[in-house]
């Protein structure tokens, strides 16, 4: 005899709930963030000093090892910049969330434990999409055009959105390991500022010391920069070895390791937030 599925029933349906809740998490964190402008300022501010500090006052002074323009070079390092500006506001709310009990109601309600982190994730990256607008307007007013048709200024668009969704679980789980504002607060800045200048964003690692430019080259940072600097048709800085030739590689592997490990830890972390 068979039987027939209930329509309410089944993975689809399951599915469907998660995805259902996963939107009115995002909904209500984007919320409470009209009531916060200036957050977007927030994560576009770094990013916008570093192109107008270095890519416009010192774009004659400095000069790239293949040529080109200074200020072009600069934008894909100011734009992924963005990515990075994303992971402390992510970090403190997500611990003041912790540290509320918010995430304590959160679970005593019959919703997917995944759906909050996602649900919040989703929303933050509305945040960051809008800086990186910011970012590229006024890249476009400091004179960055990119070089390329529309579908490889699109990927490389793309690109960046990948990264920016990335760094916000690896604010997440920065938020569920150091869990209190005043650690993150004194951690995030490193991630901000540290790690471009630890990368291509503003010199070519042939520039820099000996010892520091092996990990410049290898900085998953790099590979996401220089991806875009050639989907762009940006100048670029020249290197030899896998990461300088394989950018995309390094980066869909990178990327992909991170938000694998980043999000399984900030799951599980999740489970045991507030006991």
């Amino acid at each position: 005899m068979s039987t027939v599925a209930h329509p309410g029933t089944g993975r689809g349906f399951a599915a469907g709930a998660v995805l259902t809740e996963v939107l009115a998490v995002a909904g209500r964190r984007l919320h409470h963030l009209r009531r916060a402008p200036g957050r977007v300022i927030g994560v576009a501010l770094s990013p916008l000093v570093s192109m107008v500090m270095l890519g416009y006052l010192f774009r004659d002074a400095v000069r790239l090892p293949a040529g080109g323009d200074y200020g072009e070079y600069v934008f894909a390092g100011g734009a992924v910049q963005v990515a990075l500006a994303c992971v402390g506001p992510t970090a403190v709310s997500v611990a003041m969330d912790v540290k509320g009990g918010l995430v304590d109601r959160f679970r005593s309600l019959p919703i997917s434990r995944s759906a909050v982190l996602f649900g919040h994730t989703l929303a933050d990256l509305l945040v960051g999409l809008l800086g990186l607008a910011v970012v590229t307007g006024a890249g476009l007013l400091l004179g960055w055009r990119p070089r390329t048709g529309a579908l490889p200024t699109l990927a490389a668009f793309g690109l960046i959105a990948l990264f920016v969704y990335v760094m916000l679980w690896v604010g997440v789980l920065l938020a569920m390991v150091l869990r209190t504002v005043e650690t993150i607060s004194v951690v995030t800045p490193f991630i901000v500022v540290v790690l471009p200048f630890l990368s291509n964003a503003f010199l070519a690692p042939q520039a820099m010391p000996g010892p520091i430019r092996p990990l410049a080259e290898w900085n998953p940072v790099s590979a996401v920069i220089t991806a875009c600097r050639d989907l762009w048709g940006n100048p670029a800085a020249p290197g030899s070895g896998f990461p300088a030739e394989h950018p995309v590689t390094v980066a869909a592997v990178t990327l992909g390791v991170l938000f694998a490990v980043c999000s399984a830890l900030s799951l599980r972390r999740y489970r045991t937030a507030g006991t």
